[in-house]
């Protein structure tokens, strides 16, 4: 039995420039879809234990593959004592991420983060801080991370984010609509923070361990994909549990199932407790099996981290040098 099982309805293409594909304008929501995806937690969870075994790269193949997951980071920060400053040497470091000196050993020329992602208050400090690197700035939003403002207020926090410029808004749901089962408010939220968006892309943050189950999970996804969601996102960083492996395999696997029924892609952004180099690479094998070449691409794939970049460098010095050097010299800024 396959451990994720949806049934599948077209909707009327639009097109976002940033984007190398069709963007998801959305459906209406089908409850005889959603109430027929179930979760085999037992097979999701069998099936997620042999994921770190499944692939291994080595030498010069695993310092690619690590490269290549630099270029899907949203660098993150996400502290109450953020200032100007950390989130300019942040944004410095997400146009150099690694240094010259390695990427000249790999035979590689400049690569940059997928993203920088900043409360509302420093998008404005990112956006000129990037200016000309072509990075775009994503702001976590709608009352991030608990989701419970007045709705009005997390609606006019998402135009406020765009208004200063951010190209990326990370919203939280309602974690209630779905522990409830009242999809429908889940739909009409999501597709009222995706009107407010306009043209910037939306990630819909599921807060995947607050939801209960996997197959809470599952119908989540789906409902938000129905919704408009550019992407889909595990979680804020902020939960006790944040992303699995388990929970990733149901995400992705409602993503495909998506993508089967409507033609629209739909992006997958693990986010929260991604720190070593071998995570990545568990994480972006999984996106390879499961969903193709196409999503190992910015605007299909994201790492949400802060510590997982400096994780990677390390490994890239070990690889150029055969030793591994001290935290210090791999700083976010």
């Amino acid at each position: 039995m396959s451990a994720v099982s949806t049934s599948t309805e077209s909707a009327l293409p639009t097109r976002l420039p940033q984007l190398g594909h069709a963007r998801n304008p959305g459906m209406e929501l089908d409850m005889d879809w959603v109430r027929a995806v179930q979760a085999n937690t037992s097979a999701i969870e069998r099936r997620a234990a042999t994921l770190p075994g499944r692939r291994t790269v080595k030498k010069d193949h695993q310092a690619a593959w690590l490269l290549k997951a630099i270029t899907l980071i949203d660098l993150t920060t996400l502290a109450g004592d953020d200032t100007e400053g950390r989130v300019r040497r942040l944004c410095a470091k997400a146009a150099h991420p690694v240094r010259q000196d390695l990427l000249d050993a790999l035979g590689m020329g400049p690569i940059t983060t997928g993203a920088v992602c900043v409360y509302h208050d420093m998008v404005a400090t990112a956006v000129d801080a990037l200016k000309g690197t072509g990075i775009p700035v994503a702001a976590v939003s709608t009352g991030f991370p608990a989701g419970l403002s007045p709705f009005h207020l997390r609606v006019a926090e998402i135009g406020e984010s765009v208004k200063a410029g951010a190209q990326e808004i990370d919203i939280v749901i309602s974690r209630r609509h779905v522990l409830q089962g009242d999809w429908q408010a889940l739909y009409d939220e999501m597709r009222e923070f995706r009107a407010a968006c306009g043209e910037a892309h939306v990630k819909a943050i599921l807060a995947t361990g607050e939801l209960g189950t996997l197959r809470n999970v599952a119908r989540a996804s789906l409902v938000c994909m129905m919704a408009g969601a550019d992407f889909i996102k595990t979680s804020t960083g902020k939960e006790a549990v944040n992303a699995t492996l388990p929970v990733s395999l149901v995400m992705i696997r409602a993503i495909r199932a998506y993508h089967a029924r409507t033609g629209y892609r739909v992006g997958y952004k693990p986010a929260g407790g991604i720190s070593k180099a071998k995570d990545a690479l568990v994480y972006l094998s999984l996106m390879k099996d499961e969903l193709g070449d196409r999503w190992l691409q910015p605007d299909l794939f994201r790492f949400g981290a802060s510590s997982l970049l400096g994780d990677i460098e390390r490994q890239l010095e070990h690889h150029v040098t055969g030793r591994y050097s001290a935290g210090w010299r791999h700083a976010m800024g």
